[in-house]
Protein backbone atom coordinates (compact mmCIF):
# COMPACT_ATOMS: atom_id res chain seq x y z
CA UNK A 1 0.00 0.00 0.00
CA UNK A 2 1.13 3.61 -0.98
CA UNK A 3 0.35 6.15 1.89
CA UNK A 4 0.69 10.14 1.46
CA UNK A 5 2.17 12.01 4.33
CA UNK A 6 1.46 15.60 4.42
CA UNK A 7 3.05 16.92 7.45
CA UNK A 8 5.42 20.77 7.18
CA UNK A 9 7.03 19.30 9.97
CA UNK A 10 10.31 17.48 9.04
CA UNK A 11 10.73 15.18 11.97
CA UNK A 12 7.00 14.03 12.12
CA UNK A 13 7.46 12.90 8.63
CA UNK A 14 10.47 11.26 9.13
CA UNK A 15 9.35 9.71 12.48
CA UNK A 16 6.03 8.50 9.87
CA UNK A 17 8.22 7.36 7.01
CA UNK A 18 10.18 5.60 9.67
CA UNK A 19 7.09 3.56 11.33
CA UNK A 20 5.14 3.00 7.99
CA UNK A 21 8.34 1.63 5.89
CA UNK A 22 9.22 -0.77 8.83
CA UNK A 23 5.67 -1.77 8.29
CA UNK A 24 5.51 -2.61 4.83
CA UNK A 25 4.36 0.35 3.55
CA UNK A 26 5.73 2.45 0.56
CA UNK A 27 5.36 6.65 1.13
CA UNK A 28 5.22 9.60 -0.88
CA UNK A 29 5.83 12.79 1.44
CA UNK A 30 5.19 16.59 0.95
CA UNK A 31 5.65 19.88 2.98
CA UNK A 32 2.77 21.58 2.08
CA UNK A 33 -0.98 20.65 0.86
CA UNK A 34 -0.83 22.57 -2.39
CA UNK A 35 1.40 19.84 -3.61
CA UNK A 36 -0.79 16.88 -2.60
CA UNK A 37 -2.98 17.32 -6.08
CA UNK A 38 0.44 16.79 -8.67
CA UNK A 39 1.14 14.14 -5.81
CA UNK A 40 -2.10 12.21 -6.24
CA UNK A 41 -1.83 12.69 -10.14
CA UNK A 42 1.67 11.46 -10.00
CA UNK A 43 1.12 8.42 -8.02
CA UNK A 44 -2.38 6.98 -9.11
CA UNK A 45 -1.75 3.67 -6.85
CA UNK A 46 -1.86 6.14 -3.26
CA UNK A 47 -4.40 4.80 -1.26
CA UNK A 48 -4.01 6.50 1.44
CA UNK A 49 -3.09 10.22 2.81
CA UNK A 50 -1.89 11.24 6.38
CA UNK A 51 -2.17 15.04 7.01
CA UNK A 52 -1.42 17.19 9.15
CA UNK A 53 -4.28 19.99 9.75
CA UNK A 54 -2.21 23.09 10.65
CA UNK A 55 0.44 23.79 7.69
CA UNK A 56 1.26 27.47 6.75
CA UNK A 57 0.48 27.35 3.29
CA UNK A 58 -2.58 25.27 2.95
CA UNK A 59 -3.70 23.57 6.24
CA UNK A 60 -5.05 20.33 6.19
CA UNK A 61 -8.53 20.94 6.44
CA UNK A 62 -8.33 22.86 2.79
CA UNK A 63 -6.38 19.79 1.64
CA UNK A 64 -9.12 17.53 2.60
CA UNK A 65 -11.56 19.07 0.75
CA UNK A 66 -9.61 19.13 -2.56
CA UNK A 67 -8.66 15.52 -2.09
CA UNK A 68 -12.42 14.81 -1.14
CA UNK A 69 -13.65 17.20 -4.74
CA UNK A 70 -11.38 15.13 -6.70
CA UNK A 71 -10.76 11.80 -5.46
CA UNK A 72 -14.24 11.18 -2.92
CA UNK A 73 -12.66 7.89 -2.29
CA UNK A 74 -8.84 8.32 -0.99
CA UNK A 75 -8.54 7.20 2.59
CA UNK A 76 -8.07 10.29 4.72
CA UNK A 77 -5.89 10.46 8.29
CA UNK A 78 -5.86 13.85 9.86
CA UNK A 79 -3.36 14.33 12.62
CA UNK A 80 -3.05 17.64 14.55
CA UNK A 81 -1.36 19.09 17.91
CA UNK A 82 -3.48 21.84 18.27
CA UNK A 83 -3.16 25.47 17.80
CA UNK A 84 -4.90 28.16 18.99
CA UNK A 85 -8.22 26.50 19.65
CA UNK A 86 -7.02 22.81 20.59
CA UNK A 87 -6.57 19.67 18.58
CA UNK A 88 -9.89 18.07 19.36
CA UNK A 89 -11.87 21.01 17.25
CA UNK A 90 -9.30 20.76 14.65
CA UNK A 91 -9.85 17.02 14.23
CA UNK A 92 -13.60 17.50 14.50
CA UNK A 93 -13.99 19.47 11.93
CA UNK A 94 -11.42 17.13 9.90
CA UNK A 95 -13.90 14.38 10.56
CA UNK A 96 -16.96 16.68 9.64
CA UNK A 97 -15.27 17.48 6.32
CA UNK A 98 -14.57 13.86 5.09
CA UNK A 99 -11.00 12.74 7.02
CA UNK A 100 -12.11 8.84 7.60
CA UNK A 101 -9.80 9.09 11.03
CA UNK A 102 -8.19 11.13 13.33
CA UNK A 103 -5.14 11.12 15.57
CA UNK A 104 -3.93 13.60 17.89
CA UNK A 105 -0.38 14.46 18.44
CA UNK A 106 1.52 12.82 19.81
CA UNK A 107 1.15 9.47 19.16
CA UNK A 108 2.88 6.33 19.17
CA UNK A 109 3.29 3.09 16.31
CA UNK A 110 0.52 1.37 18.00
CA UNK A 111 -2.48 3.89 17.65
CA UNK A 112 -0.98 4.91 13.91
CA UNK A 113 -0.82 1.45 12.87
CA UNK A 114 -4.44 0.82 14.31
CA UNK A 115 -6.16 3.93 12.79
CA UNK A 116 -4.97 2.60 9.57
CA UNK A 117 -5.92 -0.53 9.98
CA UNK A 118 -9.78 0.60 10.63
CA UNK A 119 -9.80 2.52 6.86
Amino acid sequence: MKILIVDDDPAIRKFLNSILTQDGYTIVSADDGNKVPELLEAHPDITTVITDIIMPEQEGIETIRTIRAQWPNMKIIAISGGGKIGPANYLQLAHAIGADATLKKPFGRTELLAALQSL
